[in-house]
């Protein structure tokens, strides 16, 4: 059941900043609303935003209180027009992120496909049969956090975290997914990785993923991984992006 509230709660962070909250807990409805709320007000030309951040369940609105009012923020918050359903399903972008599976690019697919009880290509059937939600980037840039795995195969963090993870790896913990984006410790499963860069730091965009994308897993075998890795690397590789509506 939705935990979605209809009608948020504003908060005052500072006096730089509202927080608008519309859940509780973690929920897709409250993502979506959180989603589409961003959307809006970076569209507004007369109310001045200086960035917003989405999490699972809220969006900080960062604002010039030179500029514009913490009261003329949220008034602008609350004159957002309401989405769903498909209205919301069109609004976000997708994108197709070509993985290899298994052997030394993902060293505890075994881990995952014996607490699941299945075959390891089962495991790799299950991750990449539906597209994943990204709910928020955290932890560290470019870091997406996704929802919406089937959770057959979710699976516990490791109990012992490794001090060095390679970018581009892609784990499971617990009912998520998510990709490293860059060289890091981490505890979470890893079962593949791909020849995508997520964070550029010198790009006009510097992450790949966005928060409120759809990620839609490819699998790939590891000749084609390595062609991906060096279009990559010579900048000629495009990753397939289907822009919202």
């Amino acid at each position: 059941m939705s935990l979605y509230i209809k009608y948020p709660k504003y908060l005052t962070a500072g006096e730089s900043c509202v927080v608008v909250e519309f859940a509780d807990e973690i929920d897709r409805g409250a993502n979506d609303a959180v989603m589409n709320l961003k959307k809006y007000l970076l569209t507004q030309k007369d109310i001045s935003i200086v960035e917003c951040l989405p999490t699972y369940r809220s969006l900080a609105v960062y604002f010039d209180p030179t500029v514009v009012s913490a009261d003329e923020v949220i008034n602008a918050a609350k004159s957002a027009p309401e989405l769903d359903g498909e209205e919301c399903a069109s609004s976000f972008t997708e994108i197709s992120i070509p993985v290899c599976y298994g052997g030394e690019y993902g060293p505890d697919i075994a881990n995952v496909a014996e607490h699941a009880g299945i075959s390891e290509e089962d495991v790799i059937k299950r991750h990449s049969s539906k597209s994943c939600h990204c709910y928020m980037i955290g932890f560290m840039p470019g870091f997406a956090y996704l929802g919406g795995m089937d959770e057959s195969i979710a699976t516990p963090r490791l109990t012992n975290p490794r001090t060095v993870i390679n970018g581009g790896s892609v784990g499971i913990a617990g009912k998520q997914t998510g990709i490293y984006p860059i060289d890091s410790p981490g505890g979470w499963q890893l079962i593949g990785r791909t020849p995508l860069r997520l964070f550029t730091p010198e790009a006009s965009r510097p992450t790949l993923i966005e928060a409120g994308y759809e990620v839609r897993f490819v699998p790939v075998a590891e000749e084609e991984y390595k062609k991906i890795e060096a279009e990559v690397a010579a900048g000629t590789y495009k990753p397939l992006i289907t822009e919202a509506k």
